[in-house]
């Protein structure tokens, strides 16, 4: 029922088999995963909170898993490496209606996202969104989120499922403190489903279902539009795989009609966790809680292109006065890719210079079915953060030979129109 097997290495390349305990960390469920796992159904399962899909999910031969404290699946029938290639070479669907969902209303809504996030939230045009990331006053990362003006009154906010309680309690702490200041600010959480389309096939999949012309639609963009017929859906071009693709945000009681359209199409796959994991990381994109998190910077992160050029000047978001003279004066680590060959890299593997030291540590690693070698990404000493630079990783207490890469390892195929 799980895809098997460990990654081995031959003399063609390396031959990818991912085990069960492989795919939860893969999926970044970990040892916690696994233990969900051994629980009896009806005392672990009956805690997970569960999406629209879930029913779904299962009649399709979806593998449960907790993640986020979500029922969600992490493979299909398909292999794990079978899924993931499916979504580079065609496209998939992923369920991440677990995503907390916001709308922040009123006049004061820009100076309220400012001064939360680093992004130049004011300088958005119209349906137009950013990366942007919650940081806390002593400059560390609270969560990654995606942040889109909309046209109609309103900033359209996705993040983390992981922090949904966190995020939502800072928002509302922050929204009381605005409104005590007789500021015009209300929070409003989305109870809508959301689904990511994604693959280099979507555009194709998704025109057949819209009057409006998607090829308008660029990258971080978002519209509405009455998507195969179900109305007051949000399409927004991005998404966490690297290849071109949408989320939707669709009403709850349409989500699985929509689901069973875009699956008529026979380019179009079911994709869980454990491919959206090893997609997300051949681009070189952050996993809360694994890269990130309120111990690491932006600047530490390599994420100061997500920093709002008029933000580094007024400094008035929350960590500035120690994030923006660390983009002069440099970090003592850094964020890096890492490539190998030989048995995978995992998350806490210790990252050693040639001699033997410790120099950091992998915080997300995985075999890429695209490259047929393992990547990774973690934290290194500034000196060996250069990309060539041979370093050494530490698998199952034997030094092995890797080298710092640049990311993503796999080239994005964002549409910029």
């Amino acid at each position: 029922m799980w895809a098997r097997g460990l990654v081995g290495v031959g003399g063609s390349g390396l031959a990818l088999r991912v085990s069960r305990d492989d795919l939860l960390r893969v999926a970044g469920l970990g040892c916690a995963g696994r233990r969900q796992q051994q629980r009896p159904a009806s005392s672990a399962e009956a805690t997970w909170k569960k999406t629209q899909l879930f029913d779904f999910h299962r009649e399709h031969g979806g593998k449960m898993v907790e993640f986020a404290g979500w029922s969600m699946p992490v493979q299909y029938k398909d292999s794990h490496i079978a899924s993931h290639m499916h979504t580079r070479e065609h496209c998939s669907i992923f369920d991440v209606s677990h995503m907390l969902q916001t709308k922040v209303h009123g006049k004061d809504r820009v100076k309220f996202m400012e001064s939360l996030v680093v992004a130049d939230v004011a300088e958005l045009k119209d349906n137009q969104g950013t990366l942007s990331l919650l940081t806390t006053e002593k400059g560390g990362i609270i969560d990654d989120l995606i942040v889109t003006r909309t046209d109609l009154g309103y900033l359209y906010v996705v993040s983390n499922a992981g922090c949904a309680d966190k995020d939502s309690a800072h928002m509302k702490t922050r929204l009381a403190e605005f409104k005590a200041a007789g500021l015009d600010v209300d929070l409003e959480f989305l109870d809508e489903a959301l689904i990511a389309v994604q693959g280099p096939s979507m555009s194709r999949v998704l025109q057949e279902g819209l009057k409006e012309d998607l090829s308008k639609l660029t990258f971080m963009t978002s519209a509405l539009a009455t998507v195969f017929g179900v109305p007051g859906c949000r399409v927004t071009r991005c998404g966490y795989t690297g290849e071109d693709g949408v989320e939707i945000s669709v009403p709850q009681s349409r989500v699985v009609e929509l689901t069973e359209k875009l699956l008529a199409n026979s380019e179009v796959k079911l994709a869980g966790l454990g491919a959206r994991d090893s997609l997300r990381l051949e681009a070189g994109l952050c996993l809360y809680g694994n890269d990130i998190d309120e111990t690491t910077t932006p600047v530490e992160a390599t994420l100061v292109w997500t920093i709002g050029k008029r933000r580094r000047q007024t400094k008035d978001f929350p960590g500035a006065d120690i994030i923006v003279p660390q983009i002069k004066a440099k970090t003592a680590r850094k964020r890096v890719g890492l490539v190998s060959t030989g048995p995978p890299v995992r998350q806490h593997t210790p990252i050693l210079s040639p001699d033997g030291k410790v120099i950091g540590e992998v915080t997300s690693g995985c075999p890429s079915p695209c490259l047929k070698k393992n990547v990774a990404m973690g934290y290194v000493d500034a000196a060996f953060a250069k990309n060539g630079t041979n370093i050494q990783v530490e698998v199952r207490k034997k030094a092995v030979p890797a080298t710092v890469s640049k990311m993503p390892f796999v080239p994005t195929n964002y549409y910029s129109g």
